[in-house]
């Protein structure tokens, strides 16, 4: 029976962040932007104006698919469909890999404005396509192998828990 709540309360938990993901997201969001106005701030004299960076009249928009959070996301429903993983252990690896996720956001978006400022845009919008299309999935799947090793996950998401019901249903 333990079991069934426990499932029961991973499915809540994932239904919740789903009807509150613009909460998390609002959180997520001044996570990036500041420090990433701040680092590309030490090397060129920039302004940030609501959701925007002003260098040398070029606008940057930090749009919301700068920020990552569908990364997010993905881990954490990584974390929550995994079968055997407490809460306690749940929490430390979601914040651990947040702010791996995080970091590597912040080096993406200061990257990119570097290489719009000084090579330009034909250069950034085929650097922005690979980010977008190949490294960032790449990136959180990465993320994840080293959670599973750090932390020592031997269940795999969704299917560890369709095992189970299978086995609890046909004994």
């Amino acid at each position: 029976m333990k079991y069934y709540w426990n499932l029961g309360f991973r499915l809540l938990f994932a239904v919740v962040f789903v009807v509150f993901y613009e909460f998390f997201y609002s959180v997520i969001y001044p996570l990036t932007v500041y420090p990433a106005y701040f680092l590309i701030n030490l090397f060129y004299d920039a302004y940030l104006v609501n959701n925007s960076i002003f260098i040398s009249g070029i606008v940057i928009n930090i749009i919301p698919a700068c920020i990552a959070g569908i990364a997010y996301a993905l881990l954490l429903f990584l974390i929550i469909f995994t079968k055997g993983i407490s809460l306690k252990k749940s929490v430390r690896m979601f914040l651990f890999g947040s702010l791996l996720i995080l970091l590597m956001n912040i080096l993406r978006i200061d990257l990119l404005i570097f290489v719009l400022l000084e090579f330009g845009s034909d250069l950034f919008d085929k650097i922005h396509l690979v980010f977008w299309n190949f490294i960032s999935g790449l990136y959180v799947a990465f993320v994840w192998i080293f959670l599973v090793k750090k932390f020592k996950v031997k269940s795999i998401p969704v299917v560890s828990d369709v095992k189970e019901l299978y086995k609890r249903i046909n004994p």
